[in-house]
């Protein structure tokens, strides 16, 4: 508009002249200016930033009519900043590892924090929760998981196992269903322990150690195949007879418990016998002891004792002894001895006289 401006205050538009005749009047500033061949400057600075910035942007500045060219180049360095920010830079949780992949193949495994790959599709992390805890329930709903044990018996067992990632990378690229892998070997080396037991071992105090063996075996074979993966624990849920058998098993049960009972009332008879015996045992030692220092004062006191417990009990008592009567019936004598119990007086109804009808 400035450009076009035919009617500033120097008048029509001529080069240098206000009046547009001859240019020896004073410069229009509102007048065309003249055109310089290329490279020609007038040596002013603004003059010279125009030039450089039009020649940066091809001619022209953003925006203006016919160039499009800028706009393009700043979507596509944007795009590039996005693609590189979302696929290149990654932020790893505290209880997290990055397994790195590029083109495909494992490179490296990223600890907590922000880490760096090669850009999608060259390169990729993979998060893993390594401290997270599992838990794989066998045989899951309520389906019955029979097993046989070491006395051809059969249990129905339900357990639950709990497991983490120890090792990414391995958890990733080695086995291809880990925790269909896990329960396999969780169902295996349960198997091959009740197996080694009897009924009552499996259902009553040899569980923890079941759980114990299990857990050892079941690691052992989870190391062989290169799972990556720590077992944490197994626990045995239910340990119960199958459900047809139930009912007699709780009979076999509460017979097995009256015995057990029967066995420990005998062996605690037996235990008070044996005390005894031994208290005995220790009484006639210290008896016999003072029997060899005065061997006939206790033999007279042993035989008093005894015939104090056995006369205590009978009601005859014969005494054989010159000058004695053999027969002394004591107790007799001493009843009669015993005042009489008190009869109630009762009237005796009156006698008629002898003779006094006659």
């Amino acid at each position: 508009m400035l450009s076009d401006n035919r009617g500033g205050p120097w008048g029509g538009g001529g080069d240098n002249g206000g009046d547009g005749g001859d240019g020896d009047g004073p410069r229009n500033p509102w007048g065309p200016r003249r055109r310089r061949p290329a490279g020609e400057s007038d040596g002013g600075p603004l003059d010279e930033l125009f030039r450089k910035g039009r020649e940066r942007f091809g001619g022209g500045f953003p925006g203006m009519p016919g160039n499009s060219r800028p706009f393009i180049l700043y979507g596509l360095l944007a795009l590039v900043a996005i693609w590189l920010a979302f696929t290149s830079i990654h932020r790893i949780g505290p209880q997290e590892r990055g397994v790195v992949t590029t083109v495909g193949y494992y490179s490296s495994t990223l600890r907590p924090g922000i880490g760096f790959s090669l850009p999608w599709p060259f390169g990729g992390v993979t998060k893993l929760d390594v401290e997270e805890i599992r838990t794989i329930a066998i045989p899951g709903g309520e389906t019955e998981n029979l097993i046989l044990t070491g006395d051809q018996n059969v249990i129905n067992l339900a357990y639950s196992v709990r497991w983490n990632i120890k090792s990414p990378e391995l958890y990733l690229f080695q086995i291809k269903d880990p925790q269909t892998t896990i329960r396999e070997v969780a169902e295996s080396a349960m198997r091959a322990a009740v197996a080694r037991v009897s009924l009552d071992d499996a259902i009553g105090a040899g569980r923890s150690s079941i759980e114990q063996r299990v857990e050892q075996n079941m690691q052992q074979l989870l190391d062989a195949y290169g799972a990556g993966v720590k077992i944490q624990g197994v626990a045995i849920n239910q340990s119960v007879p199958p459900d047809a058998v139930n009912d007699a098993f709780l009979e076999v049960s509460a017979a097995q418990q009256r015995a057990q009972s029967y066995m420990n009332g005998a062996r605690a008879y037996a235990l008070q016998q044996t005390a005894r015996a031994q208290g005995d045992a220790a009484s006639f030692e210290k008896v016999y002891a003072e029997y060899r220092l005065a061997p006939e004062v206790t033999r007279r006191r042993m035989y008093y004792e005894t015939m104090e417990r056995i006369m205590a009990r009978v009601d005859t008592t014969i005494v054989e002894a010159p000058g004695i009567t053999p027969y002394l019936p004591l107790p007799e004598i001493q009843r009669r001895q015993q005042p009489a119990p008190a009869q109630s007086a009762q009237p005796q109804p009156a006698q008629p006289a002898q003779g006094a009808g006659q």
